[in-house]
């Protein structure tokens, strides 16, 4: 017969699968899982099972609050640049692009001091125009971002755009900054759904009482 506490520990707090966990006592996968169940201990999901696997220690990532209005502000850019300029196809991975290497820094320093995401954890795309050199601009975004050129998938080639404003800003092509982490990706995701709330909220208040949340004043008074 098997503990609970010796399955709650193995399974739970280690993280190990039911085959591991039957390598480890020498015993079938059978005999694990009918303990397993007799405890009424709740399996993984075949997605749950997969993520730690991908994630033997744990989550890659530690959730941070802002503890100051600096950081508020850093925080509510970070969310509201993932919400505006966010690739939301995948479910498994934060993206976002962009040709503007501040826009793209910015938003790197939002992974890091709110989820403790390392810089080396980081992936990288180059999209590039028939026009962009390949080795000038691969230096310039490795340079400007302090980042490895070992992170940098093989850049990807599209026909060049009309000339111009947009030809200025593409001078390096266009990165898209890349966090694989399907935990990750719904915590952002949740995050945005309370913030899209909350100023839903707020704007509804603000209609009700006949202020401008951008000017802070009563419309009313403004007649005066």
């Amino acid at each position: 017969m098997m503990s609970e506490n010796l399955l709650r520990n193995l399974y739970m707090s280690q993280r190990k699968s039911s085959f591991e966990i039957a390598e480890q006592l020498g015993c079938s996968i059978h005999k694990v899982n009918y303990w397993m169940d007799k405890f009424n201990l709740a399996r993984r999901s075949q997605s749950e099972a997969t993520y730690v696997k991908r994630n033997p220690n744990g989550d890659p990532f530690v959730l941070h609050k802002p503890v100051s209005i600096r950081e508020g502000v850093l925080y509510g850019l970070g969310l509201g640049l993932y919400w505006g300029e966010g690739t939301k196809a995948s479910m498994s991975a934060i993206r976002l692009g962009n040709t503007d290497p501040e826009l793209i820094a910015q938003f790197m320093n939002f992974l890091r001091r709110f989820y403790s995401i390392k810089k080396r954890s980081l992936h990288f795309s180059l999209q590039l125009f028939h026009d962009n050199n390949i080795d000038e601009s691969l230096d310039f975004w490795c340079k400007y971002l302090k980042i490895d050129r070992r992170q940098f998938s093989k850049p990807v080639f599209s026909p060049s755009q009309s000339t111009g404003t947009y030809k200025r800003k593409a001078q390096y092509g266009v990165v898209t900054v890349q966090f694989n982490n399907t935990k990750l990706r719904r915590v952002i995701s949740k995050q945005l759904a309370e913030i899209a709330q909350l100023a839903e909220h707020v704007i509804g208040n603000d209609k009700a009482t006949g202020s401008n949340p951008v000017l802070g004043s009563d419309r009313r008074q403004q007649k005066d």
